[in-house]
């Protein structure tokens, strides 16, 4: 068995239950962009100081254009998934239906990628507020940072997925946290470039996905593409599919008995 487009129906109940629930829902994704890049934009920007003419708010929204869509897809699928499926019964309900295993994981995983979707463009209009006074949008080419938030949004939500297909409870997320979301919230490049490390470090960083999206975000956001983005967009895309694929063939291993 594999993915149908019945799994649209679990995309659309996980927006319906947003949209029900939309003001706890949508208050912080967009509240939180605005303050991120208010303290350390201007707060810690004022003490940081880079090569050439940027400063550090036009150097900080790329990254924040990466952050926040995977933490949100992550959360969705990791936390969110694991109620879904251990507290709520959902998975168990759904699975009862025409649809299969397969198209309750592929929806969830297409809901977390339209979750960091919506992160991007949250923080893409509050950098357009802070554009006329600061300059952070330098190219149209910016807008194509949305399309390419659901691709790696629904890497992040893969390997969320994959994670929770093995989750023996809600605490142990915190192992998914520290040696996962962790060191790709710090190693990723977003809060300062990773050509600035030791040798190693920069080495190692390139293993992080989190890298990758920023390095394009940063071109699309500045209008300089150049041709190692396509080797970032390989890639992602490698990682999107392997990630994809586990997190079916693995939950299937935990949800068929």
């Amino acid at each position: 068995m594999g993915v149908s487009y019945r799994s649209l129906r679990v995309w659309q109940r996980n927006r319906d239950v947003v949209l029900k629930l939309w003001f706890a829902e949508l208050a912080p994704p967009v509240l939180g962009p605005i303050m991120v890049i208010t303290a350390l934009g201007l707060g810690l920007g004022v003490f940081v100081e880079l090569d050439g003419e940027q400063d550090y708010i036009e150097f900080l929204t790329p990254g924040l254009l990466a952050l926040f869509p995977m933490l949100w897809a992550m959360l969705d699928c990791g936390w969110g998934a694991y109620g879904r499926m251990n507290m709520q019964g959902i998975y168990d309900a759904v699975v009862a239906t025409p649809l299969n295993v397969e198209d309750v994981i592929a929806g969830e995983i297409f809901w977390g990628a339209t979750r960091g979707a919506f992160q991007a463009l949250h923080i893409l209009i509050a950098a357009l507020l802070f554009t006329p006074a600061y300059g952070l949008i330098d190219s149209p080419l910016v807008i194509l940072v949305l399309p390419f938030s659901l691709l790696y949004g629904m890497l992040f939500g893969a390997m969320a997925m994959s994670y929770t297909s093995v989750a023996p409870s809600m605490s142990s997320y915190n192992f998914l946290w520290a040696f996962v979301i962790n060191p790709m919230f710090w190693f990723g490049g977003a809060f300062y470039p990773t050509d600035r490390l030791p040798p190693w470090a920069e080495t190692l960083a390139q293993f992080v996905p989190l890298t990758h999206v920023v390095e394009i975000n940063r071109g699309l956001v500045e209008g300089e593409l150049q041709w190692s983005h396509l080797g970032n967009l390989a890639v992602i895309v490698a990682l999107t599919a392997a990630f994809f694929s586990l997190a079916l063939w693995s939950m299937r291993r935990r949800l068929v008995k």
